[in-house]
């Protein structure tokens, strides 16, 4: 395990003690850089924009200001419950993201809407389709065994993501997030919280110590219906199985209403946690569908981050869809309402996108 001694925290922890000299070096200089600076980071912001896909070297973000985010977002979807040829697909394509992304400087978080691996419904839960499969894929269940396949097949594919000095990528990995909802199968009305603990702490072992997974910052983050500490650490699986602390809030930052100071409080709890227990803290997806509060990004989104001395290494907003006119939560090139915001909130030295960081992966 990684120590630190810092003024800000009594002690830092990286929970793989064999983790690689990069992933480590990433660590320690996202909480460097947190105490003065948070990391802008876009859903899929490489992938695909408002109205195209698979560009080379692209982001909406990158033609509007000039720099791709310092943070994209990846998602492992497609990494089990479709045909062999798909999930190569699936990962080839991803690989190659996390490659770039890598490659130019930037970070990658990767999260994990898991298809249903026990029964129709996708990752949604579908009253008429679904089956709680949490207790039928940890220890003792009866899809264990599959549920260890579909790890085995993660873990080869982080062994495979090498930039181009040969090292082997860092990710931040964030499985399992807004489990305090219903809308996902592992969400708490479906699945008790020593089956959600117990599958958190099978995930990380079997990818850490089983599959020699050692380029993964393992990111814990349940959505925003928490208001206490004590709440938001109620299925936290423990110090020892966990890196970073998050939180997803959509409702409270534009979509149900600007609860501003509601979402303020929420936000301090994950930094507090974070400062307390060692770990780094990140405001892991919000966002409001298609900006039309042309002031949303310094009037909502950074007045909330910097409402408090809080410590958050990146914050996330969610991706723009290739053919929707409408979901879409950063802005494009011809998006004028949301443009000049998002200009300043670009040049605010608080703010730290791709172009601004300066070797991340060294010590």
């Amino acid at each position: 395990m990684l120590c630190v001694k810092d003024a800000s925290a009594q002690k830092l922890q990286l929970i793989d003690r064999k983790a690689t000299a990069e992933t480590k070096a990433l660590f320690l200089n996202l909480h460097t850089l947190s105490k003065n600076h948070t990391l802008f980071g876009h859903q899929h912001a490489t992938e695909c924009g408002h109205g195209w896909a698979g560009d080379e070297n692209r982001s909406d973000v990158k033609s509007v200001v000039g720099s791709h985010p310092a943070v994209i977002g990846i998602d492992l979807s497609g990494f089990s419950g479709r045909s062999e040829q798909e999930i190569e697909n699936a990962k080839a394509q991803t690989r190659k993201n996390v490659i770039d992304t890598y490659n130019r400087g930037g970070v990658t978080t990767i999260s994990w809407h898991f298809l249903n691996p026990v029964s129709q419904g996708g990752f949604y839960w579908v009253d008429s389709l679904s089956k709680p499969a949490v207790k039928y894929i940890i220890p003792g269940g009866e899809a264990h065994e599959t549920y260890k396949s579909i790890l085995r097949g993660i873990g080869e594919w982080a062994h495979s993501l090498k930039g181009a000095d040969g090292k082997t990528v860092p990710v931040i990995f964030r499985p399992y997030h807004e489990f305090d909802g219903g809308w996902f199968w592992w969400g708490a009305p479906h699945c008790s919280r020593e089956e959600f603990i117990s599958l958190w702490r099978f995930t990380v072992s079997y990818l850490r110590d089983s599959m020699n997974v050692h380029n993964f910052i393992y990111a814990f983050s349940p959505d925003n219906k928490f208001n206490t500490e004590e709440q938001f650490l109620d299925r936290y699986p423990g110090d020892e199985w966990v890196d970073m602390v998050g939180m997803d809030n959509y409702g409270d930052m534009g979509r149900d209403g600007y609860h501003l100071e509601r979402a303020t409080k929420k936000l301090k709890i994950v930094s507090d946690v974070a400062l307390k227990r060692g770990k780094l803290a990140a405001f892991t997806e919000t966002g409001l569908e298609s900006i039309p509060n042309p002031t949303w990004w310094t009037g909502t989104l950074l007045k909330v981050m910097r409402a408090e001395k809080m410590q958050l290494c990146y914050v996330l907003v969610w991706r723009n869809d290739t053919r929707s006119p409408t979901h879409y939560y950063a802005p494009y090139p011809g998006h004028e309402p949301s443009i000049p915001d998002f200009k300043k909130f670009y040049d605010d030295p608080y703010t730290l996108f791709e172009s601004d960081l300066k070797n991340i992966y060294k010590q």
